[in-house]
């Protein structure tokens, strides 16, 4: 040691009241803690010990620290102890004191990293046990040595980025500890790459780890993993080392366009089939396989203007799989000449290279096939009358041949006619009747007859095509209608009894069968003298006829329906009145102007001159009948009630369909109506009445 530096320290040594023994002169340093400095009008005050340091990993033991002692008792009348962690608290027998001599010592290795530093508290007694002095502190602070190596957080960094990344682009950090004092250059870490395998394209801040890109150039499909290898070491740069790996992989971006191997490809389909598969256009592609970088898609630019052709790709051969998909025709074309075009699901990048072999041909080949004879229309639909005599023709089903380059011959024949109603010219095709239909065959549907022809050629083998042959039976009237037995009774006094019901049935189907028009034969004019015939109308339908005997000077009589409900009334159509003198019995200008005046409020309803002005109102409607045996009544009593209803014009009266009046208070026939569809009404009821109706029941009631 210096002397000039020895001088130094025991000058100080002397102003703090020590005695300095250093390690190197055998002797440890005295320290007097109990001793005051004098100061004038002052308290004595003890002094402060300073932190005695000494070095982690000491092997020289025991070794001395330091000696204290007590100024008041000369040497061996005074009994020295310390108390703390390392002496009586765990770490137990670190340090050590002289009990008569005062001298500390280290007995045990240090760890700064376990503990960093002691706080011990030093006694001096007399022999007899007494304080001699207040207990006073004593720090021992341990020195850090590097004695730990630096150790990476991880043993293997993994870091991504996007292939051709600009320089400067963040990759990865690795990080790095120390156990060492953080506040000495121990633990001053410092990073660096020492291997990267190929060019520098990586780099690495000193400081705080992170890894970039340092220039251009990164090629997934060149490289497309780099290992670099790390290291950190501490006192900045110099010191204790320690090693980890960078694994940083290039992710993939679309810088490589598809191209075909080869400019053209060369296939063969057959006619007339679609679904099918025809062949496969291979491609190349450097990028990420299975990416949509890779993933090709193919167009047809040219060559397949009816869209016969459709092109898939194979998603683990990335192939073009090229299919038909709708049927060729080898007469209208025996060769197709496409051209495909090929590229990726994900847009290129701008900077790529453009593939030279972006696009292709391909040339198909039709092979030719016998296909089947096709009929010009079908199904064929077409019209006959019942009871079309035999040898009747009814249509030629004709059929073509697609094979036009070769000469093959047609031939029909039938396949299904159930009533073997129907010949089939085998050369031409023609359908002729062979023989009269019934019109109660049960293979006549809703009046249509189906048959099915048969067409082959004479390949070998032949083709056969099927087609469908519909007949629409037409009806003719050739059935006069029948009355039927009619129902009631007839009294020879005029006015009296019910009448007649009349009705009728007919064999042809609508519209040459119901409803019928009844009348009085003209034949017999003077029928029309004595007798009279009206239509009935139940539930809006025309369904019978009534006839009864009355003398002219009586046909005052009248026979309206019922006002209030229309479906619960007889009503009269087709009623001429009873001549020129009838036109006294109700003023006609009534009916034209009901209102009067336009503008004049309506007045007490007119009353008919010829009937009684006891009744003011006609009766409530009236039940329908429920048996056929009830309708002559229901009609003889309607009959009555309109006779003796003063607020209704008279039976034979000239009655006005089409005119109602200004501000007329009925309402149209239209609005009665309007929620009274045929959908609504149920006509099985008509069964009930007799086996007249049935006929009726059957044409307006369901099927």
């Amino acid at each position: 040691m210096d002397a000039a530096l020895l001088l130094a320290l025991g000058l100080l040594a002397q102003s703090l009241g020590l005695s300095l023994e250093l390690p190197g002169l055998r002797k440890p340093s005295t320290l007097y803690p109990w001793r005051r400095a004098p100061a004038l009008g002052r308290v004595r005050r003890a002094w402060v010990i300073p932190p005695i340091s000494v070095s982690e990993n000491h092997k020289r033991l025991p070794y001395p620290l330091v000696q204290i002692k007590s100024d008041k008792q000369q040497l061996g009348s005074v009994i020295y102890s310390i108390q703390g962690p390392g002496v009586d608290e765990e770490p137990r027998g670190v340090f050590s004191i002289d009990k008569f001599t005062g001298k500390v010592s280290l007995n045990a290795m240090l760890d700064r990293e376990k503990t960093d530093r002691f706080r011990l508290r030093a006694f001096a007694l007399d022999l007899g046990g007494s304080a001699l002095e207040e207990p006073t502190d004593l720090e021992i602070v341990v020195v850090d040595q590097n004695d730990n190596r630096p150790v990476f957080r991880q043993d293997v960094f993994t870091g991504r980025v996007l292939e051709g990344a600009v320089p400067g682009t963040y990759v990865t950090k690795a990080e790095a500890t120390d156990a060492d004092d953080p506040e000495t250059d121990n633990a001053a870490l410092r990073y660096s790459i020492l291997e990267q395998g190929g060019p520098q394209l990586f780099s690495i801040h000193e400081h705080t780890g992170e890894i970039r890109t340092v220039q251009v150039g990164l090629d997934r499909e060149v490289v497309a993993v780099h290992n670099l290898t790390l290291q950190v070491a501490d006192m900045s740069g110099d010191g204790l080392t320690a090693t980890a790996l960078a694994i940083i992989t290039l992710e993939d971006v679309n810088d490589n366009a598809p191209a075909f191997t080869r400019d053209e490809f060369f296939m063969e389909a057959t006619e007339a089939i679609s679904g099918v598969d025809v062949g496969r256009l291979q491609v190349e592609d450097r990028d990420l396989p299975g990416s949509p970088n890779w993933a090709a898609r193919f167009t047809i630019l040219e060559g397949d203007p009816d869209g016969q052709f459709a092109i898939r790709t194979d998603p683990r051969t990335n192939e073009g799989v090229l299919s038909v998909v709708k049927p060729l025709d080898y007469e209208s074309c025996e060769q197709y000449d496409l051209k495909v075009a090929v590229q990726n699901e994900a847009p290129l990048q701008a900077t790529a290279p453009r593939a030279e072999r972006g696009q292709a041909r391909v040339h198909v080949q039709v092979r030719d096939v016998n296909e089947a004879p096709v009929f010009q229309e079908n199904p064929l639909r077409t019209s006959l009358a019942e009871g079309a005599a035999a040898g009747t023709p009814v249509a030629t089903f004709a059929a073509q041949d697609p094979d036009t380059q070769q000469l093959q011959r047609l031939s029909y024949s039938k396949d299904y006619d159930p009533e073997d109603w129907l010949q089939v010219d085998g050369a031409t095709g023609q359908v002729q009747t062979q023989r009269v239909l019934s019109p109660a065959s049960p293979f006549l549907k809703d009046g249509w007859y189906r048959a099915i022809i048969l067409v082959h050629d004479n390949a070998s083998p032949p083709c056969t095509a099927t087609g469908t042959l519909s007949i629409e039976i037409l009806e003719v009237n050739d059935h006069a209608p029948e009355l039927s037995s009619p129902s009631g009774s007839l009294c020879s006094e005029p006015d009296q009894g019910a009448g007649l019901v009349l009705g009728a049935v007919d064999e042809d189907l609508p519209p040459h069968g119901a409803p019928f028009h009844f009348q009085l034969s003209p034949r017999v004019p003077e029928q029309a003298r004595n007798w009279s015939v009206s239509q009935v109308n139940v539930l809006a339908l025309p369904v019978a006829l009534v006839a009864w005997s009355r003398q002219r000077s009586w046909d005052k009589g009248l026979l309206p329906g019922l006002q209030d409900d229309l479906r619960d009334n007889i009503l009269n159509y087709d009623e001429q009145g009873g001549g020129e003198e009838d036109q006294d019995a109700y003023d006609i200008s009534q009916l034209r102007h009901p209102t009067g005046t336009l503008g004049t409020p309506l007045g007490r309803p007119l009353l008919r001159r010829d009937a009684p002005f006891g009744q003011a109102r006609p009766p409530p409607p009236r039940l329908l009948p429920t048996s056929p045996a009830d309708i002559a009544d229901f009609i003889n009593d309607g009959l009555e009630a309109a006779d003796s209803d003063p607020s209704v014009p008279p039976y034979d009266t000239a009655l006005i369909y089409d005119y109602e009046g200004g501000g007329s208070v009925a309402g149209t026939l239209s609005s009665i109506l309007s929620s009274l569809g045929d959908e609504d009404q149920d006509y099985t009821c008509l069964r009930d009445w007799g086996p007249r109706f049935a006929r009726l029941a059957d044409l307006y009631g369901p099927p």
